[in-house]
């Protein structure tokens, strides 16, 4: 049996999964204060009717980290840089202590100017004097050599990333190589950082959680929902915090693909108590960020699904300005439908009939008496209240959606060339989903679909996802060096090396990492997603090859087996491969 939690602004909701059957439910409201103590709330619940021996993997979905960012409760943290010739640092500063330091590192991973160890010193000794015990330290193409990031790493005495422990006083450093193999130096400075940022409180709730497993008698291994769809385990999600960035969206669309058979271009709407999250899918399979998304305005290399989120909810206050009734950003609470103090877009939508959640009667009251202090007549605050709410989200789906088309359009399948993503369907989840249904229909012009168990969808999704991992191999027989920066991997190898022994070795070096991580069998489906070689030429002809070999275990659903794809989606009626 697999367990799914997912933290959600309003709720914590959560299910236990025997298959495809939820063998037990449940939903309490979300303490934003102490989320700890809503995933104990939920797991109780759960606990009442199923054995905690019974439960095989628990996934978890949070907004910790998100939280963390958004709410400026990150720590400080203090990043290192070496950028080297053609390239000015000062660029791409991140957070109040930067420190760009000499030396560099060349495309090819050759040492162009060591670093300074007298340098490094006066920023670790400087870094302790101001009380900075996290760090980042990112070199330029750190990926095709991690020599100086390494060093970096050593020589600020902290642990974490790669790093070995040394006498220094810091607790943990990012090594941009570790946290992707891709070269773009701006998005890995950012990265880092916020990796860094969010650790400590990251890992606190982490300490937290397992203990509170272990406390309900649950032995299972447990994993975190990633930003790209997957999951990973707790135990590295220590290293990776920054990936748990978005977990909640990504549950809204592994909870679709879980409860539907999509084949077609469409889009997902979860609406919830605090917000609506939009996700677009072409020809059944969930668009992808490729370069990664942004996080605090600064671009990352944290890979996600494609998706935005609008300050529209149940939950959303109501109020009015410049004479005309907004629905939003902000949830003030409950509604007053449900022991709330001030009218939300449930008031309005228990008060026209629509629904008929909690107390209707408390509804009502709430929106005459806000009707009157603004000289409205009710029915008009509540009409134009669930107008606003449809007119934003209908915006935000074709903004969405002409931003994915105005790029290539990739999916967690592949790149679609000149596709044309053209929604034919919007599926609904979250506690909303029926109610909205017929009012967003017609807005939107489309067909409108609420599967089964919508309301408690995101937490399916979190149950059923399972485990992805990708990386990069980078050999250059020139030089006899082959580098996999993500897991530490750094070997001689020979001039006779090509593209083919390149490609078994990522698959097996991969394979072997999610063996070490507990991923087996049909849940490490890995495949080669681009393998490129270049001859590199001298003054009398090849001197050796240039290789590069990227694979994944692409997002998908435990123990979807049957006929569908990686993503979990069956294959297109066109014959295509389900992207």
């Amino acid at each position: 049996m697999y367990l799914g939690i997912d933290v959600g602004g309003t709720h914590t909701d959560a299910v236990v999964m025997d298959g495809r059957t939820i063998a037990a439910s449940a939903k309490v409201p979300t303490n934003h204060h102490d989320l700890l103590a809503s995933v104990r709330a939920a797991m109780q619940g759960l606990l009442r009717v199923v054995e905690p021996g019974r439960i095989t993997r628990m996934n978890l979905s949070t907004t910790l980290s998100t939280n963390a960012i958004v709410e400026g409760k990150t720590e400080d943290v203090a990043v290192v840089v070496s950028a080297g010739p053609g390239i000015d640092p000062e660029h791409f500063r991140v957070g109040r202590f930067y420190f760009p330091v000499g030396g560099s590192i060349d495309h090819r991973g050759e040492e162009i100017a060591p670093l300074d160890p007298a340098e490094m010193g006066r920023v670790a000794t400087a870094c302790c004097d101001a009380g900075v015990r996290l760090f980042a330290a990112v070199g330029k193409f750190s990926t095709r050599n991690p020599a100086h990031e390494t060093a970096m790493g050593e020589a600020l005495g902290a642990r974490g990333g790669g790093s070995p422990a040394r006498c220094g006083c810091g607790d943990f450093v990012s090594l941009g190589h570790r946290l992707s193999g891709q070269l773009n130096f701006p998005r890995r400075v950012a990265t880092a950082y916020y990796n860094s940022a969010v650790w400590r409180v990251y890992n606190r709730f982490a300490d937290a959680i397992e203990q509170s497993a272990r406390e309900f008698g649950i032995t299972a291994p447990i994993h975190i929902l990633k930003a790209d769809g997957g999951t990973m385990p707790l135990a590295v999600s220590r290293e990776l915090p920054v990936e748990s960035i978005l977990s909640g969206p990504a549950a809204s669309v592994m909870g679709i693909i879980a409860l539907c058979d999509i084949r077609e271009d469409c889009v997902i709407l979860d609406i919830g108590g605090t917000t609506t999250d939009i996700a677009v899918f072409a020809c059944g399979s969930p668009v992808i960020e490729k370069d990664g998304i942004e996080v605090g305005s600064y671009p990352t290399l944290v890979r996600a699904l494609k998706t935005r989120s609008i300050g529209v909810g149940g939950d959303s206050r109501l109020h009015v300005a410049a004479g005309a009734v907004r629905v939003g950003p902000e949830r003030a609470g409950a509604s007053m439908a449900m022991g709330g103090r001030r009218p939300t877009l449930i008031d309005a939508l228990n008060f026209r009939g629509h629904a008929a959640v909690g107390d209707v009667a408390a509804s009502a009251r709430g929106i005459r008496e806000m009707a009157g202090l603004w000289d409205l007549y009710p029915e008009r605050l509540a009409d134009d209240a669930i107008a606003e709410a449809v007119a934003r989200i209908r915006a935000a789906v074709a903004d969405l959606v002409d931003e994915v088309n105005a790029r290539p359009v990739y999916t967690i399948m592949e790149l679609l060339q000149g596709r044309v993503v053209e929604p034919a369907a919007v599926y609904l989840m979250g506690g909303p989903a029926k109610v909205m249904q017929p009012l967003l229909a017609p807005a939107l012009g489309k067909r409108v679909e609420v599967p089964d168990d919508f309301a408690v969808a995101n937490a399916i999704g979190a149950a059923l996802t399972r485990t992805t991992a990708e990386l990069e191999l980078f050999a250059d027989t020139e030089k006899g060096v082959l580098f996999i920066p993500t897991l530490g991997v750094e070997r001689k190898t020979e001039r006779g090396y090509d593209l083919e022994r390149a490609r078994a070795e990522a698959r097996d070096a991969l394979l072997e990492h999610l063996a070490g991580l507990g991923v087996t069998g049909g849940e490490a489906a890995v495949e080669v997603v681009e393998a490129s070689s270049f001859n590199m030429v001298g003054d009398y002809g090849t001197v050796g090859r240039n290789i590069r070999v990227k694979c994944q275990v692409r997002p998908g659903i435990m123990g979807d087996d049957g006929g569908r794809n990686v993503c979990g989606c069956k294959p297109c009626p066109d014959g295509g491969d389900g992207a």
